[in-house]
């Protein structure tokens, strides 16, 4: 297995149950990892969507392969499959396969609200 360094670029939703599994993975196998934030950076997400030819996050690169509308465990899958990270009995931190909670909801409104953002549900 080659076991180099992957090099990952992230896009992800500020609060939202799926981008946080893609950071539970990144932490449970102590990845680095560039995080582009599509809510706060416009610019990012139109990046993304210009890459993965879908508007659905997250969306993961890998070594310039992406991962389109994915889920932290869907990540940790393929990583394995590809030999780019081993296998761990460890526990993610947070889930890796669920929606964003009524909570992360909240928060993505106040935030929106604080900054006079309009938010568009998706």
């Amino acid at each position: 297995m080659d076991m180099s360094q992957p090099k990952i670029v992230a896009y992800l939703k500020t609060y939202c149950g799926w981008s946080e599994g893609v950071r539970a993975i990144m932490r449970k196998h102590e990845l680095p990892f560039e995080e582009k934030d599509i809510i706060n950076n416009p610019a990012f997400r139109w990046e993304m969507e210009q890459k993965s030819g879908q508007p659905l996050s997250p969306c993961v690169e890998v070594n310039g392969q992406m991962l389109a509308d994915v889920s932290g465990e869907e990540v940790e899958q393929w990583m394995l499959a590809q030999g780019l990270i081993k296998a761990s009995e460890q526990q993610p931190d947070a889930p890796i396969d669920s929606a964003c909670t009524d909570e992360q909801h909240a928060e993505m409104a106040r935030q929106a609200a604080a900054e006079g953002r309009i938010r568009f549900v998706e």
